[in-house]
């Protein structure tokens, strides 16, 4: 993207139905995070308090931890890119 161009100015060459399917996909993708996020934090509270501890002093908790703050910021992105598919339809 160029300095010129806001983030809300989509691609000249962008396929309206192509962005429809990205927009489905992604968000079906976040929403499926959300669910198993859902799952591991159900799951840990059925955990004793040792197993719990022991499993979040490993690497793939921290990993975990880090993909949920990506996950949020890319739902931020999806929101944005939500709405330059509603100005193209607007167009």
């Amino acid at each position: 993207m160029t300095d010129d161009q806001d983030s809300t100015t989509p691609a000249a060459d962008l396929d309206h139905d192509q962005a429809q399917l990205a927009f489905s996909i992604i968000e079906s993708l976040l929403e499926h995070t959300r669910v198993i996020s859902d799952l591991i934090a159900m799951m840990a509270q059925v955990l004793d308090e040792e197993t719990t501890k022991a499993l979040t002093r490993t690497p793939n908790w921290a990993a975990y931890l880090e993909s949920r703050r990506k996950m949020e910021r890319t739902r931020q992105d999806v929101e944005k890119f939500a709405e330059i598919l509603k100005h193209m339809s607007e167009d």
